[in-house]
């Protein structure tokens, strides 16, 4: 029974420290997303991408892709302003655990299996900015695709370095759909050499 009372008492410890360590990652995260439009600008370029490539004439999609490309350009200014504005974080507090489940502080003692949200966020800028500029030279479908999976991928860096991977995961296949591995496929090859040189090798 007292073991039993003992292992009670530590889970109830180690749900209260992680539920306050979400809660301030959370609000770090809120307060730099605060001075821009990025979540909105980004709900509306998806929408816009899912309207036009349900269209059924290239006349009308083209003229979607034409509307959204000032969202697209809007979107990877603003990030790429973020991505700075994070950059000036201090270190120890944008270790990012990648043990499956969150543990407190996993981060700190254990900091060779976590990788740095700052250094992250400049690869998800960078993704997205090739992304807009479709260096690759992809058709407009394409492009979309790829920019989708990009700004996908990012959510799930963010929700990651809220929660933890796992939760990451199951938000991304319940509002989008589409499963990590999918996503990771589908960006574009630098970025996902990028982003998995970041990871610990056992990620």
């Amino acid at each position: 029974m007292d073991i039993f009372f003992l292992a009670l008492l530590l889970a109830l410890g180690v749900l209260a420290l992680n539920g306050r360590q979400q809660r301030q990652r959370v609000a770090l995260l809120a307060s730099h997303l605060a001075q821009y439009q990025i979540e909105k600008l980004l709900e509306n370029l998806i929408e816009g991408y899912m309207r036009a490539l349900g269209e059924s004439t290239p006349e009308r999609r083209q003229q979607i892709w034409e509307l959204l490309r000032t969202t697209e350009l809007q979107l990877n200014e603003q990030f790429g302003q973020f991505t700075n504005d994070m950059a000036h974080v201090d270190a120890a507090l944008t270790r990012v655990s990648t043990l499956p489940l969150a543990l407190p502080f996993a981060d700190q003692w254990w900091p060779s299996a976590s990788f740095d949200l700052r250094r992250m966020l400049r690869v998800h800028a960078e993704g997205i900015e090739r992304a807009v500029r479709n260096a690759a030279g992809r058709s407009a479908r394409d492009k979309a695709y790829t920019l989708m999976a990009e700004l996908f991928l990012m959510q799930h860096t963010c929700h990651w370095y809220c929660k933890s991977r796992t939760v990451a995961s199951a938000r991304m296949l319940a509002r989008h759909q589409t499963a990590y591995a999918d996503v990771l496929a589908a960006v574009d090859p630098a970025t996902r050499s990028a982003y998995q040189a970041l990871l610990p090798a056992a990620s």
